[in-house]
């Protein structure tokens, strides 16, 4: 059997199995009789419907498992990211904005490591409370960059007179008086209140860049 007549057999076994694409079903009806099925037909059709690299190509003899449903592989080894990121208290990251060092190297009790171009003094939190539910759970991690300025909707770490932080979504008010931004603190928990900087000490100590979620908790 010549190659052809091999991808024209392999994909009548895989649409016994599968189905026809509603949206090609023409075009796979041609191809299983007289249309022509090249290399780069082939290797489309194997990526775009994860029929597994070269298994249109594949003989009868040599794989005996082609009429079985192709294994679902939706996902990829993910590249490893090699900065290491602290997880803080909320104590240190509330006196961020008033020491030049609020933590050393070493000082965090667990690290993250993420490949995002982060500042140097980007750190990592717990999520405590129910505020930000149910998008963040306790448990919950973020990454947070003191280096960058909050823009309308993101989530922000900051904190009012005391030294404690405190993890809400973002909300520009416009301008005040004496020209400063007056802003809102917004949890996602319509149970708890908004946080306004005109009427509260309020001060932005970084955006979150990533949340890392929590599926199962013991």
């Amino acid at each position: 059997m010549d190659i052809v007549e091999t991808r024209r057999e392999n994909l009548r076994r895989w649409v016994a199995a599968n189905g026809t694409p509603v949206k090609e079903r023409s075009f796979f009806s041609q191809l299983q009789k007289d249309a022509s099925f090249g290399e780069r037909v082939a290797r489309r059709l194997e990526q775009q419907y994860k029929m597994g690299a070269g298994y249109l190509d594949r003989s009868a003899d040599a794989d005996t498992t082609s009429s079985k449903v192709p294994f679902d592989e939706n996902v990829v080894p993910a590249p490893m990211g090699l900065r290491p990121v602290p997880v803080i208290s909320s104590v240190q990251a509330g006196a961020l904005r008033d020491m030049e060092t609020p933590y050393q190297p070493g000082d965090g009790y667990a690290y993250e490591y993420t490949d995002q171009d982060l500042s140097a003094w980007a750190f990592a939190l717990d999520v405590e409370g129910l505020s930000m539910a149910p998008d963040f759970r306790p448990g919950d991690r973020i990454i947070v960059d003191p280096e960058i300025s909050p823009n309308p909707g993101d989530f922000v770490i900051a904190r009012n007179g005391s030294e404690q932080a405190t993890f809400k979504k973002y909300r520009p008010r416009g301008i005040d008086a004496a020209g400063n931004m007056v802003f809102e603190l917004v949890p996602l928990n319509d149970d708890y209140p908004t946080l306004r900087s005109d009427t509260e000490q309020l001060t932005v100590i970084g955006v979150v860049t990533e949340h890392r979620k929590k599926l199962r908790r013991s």
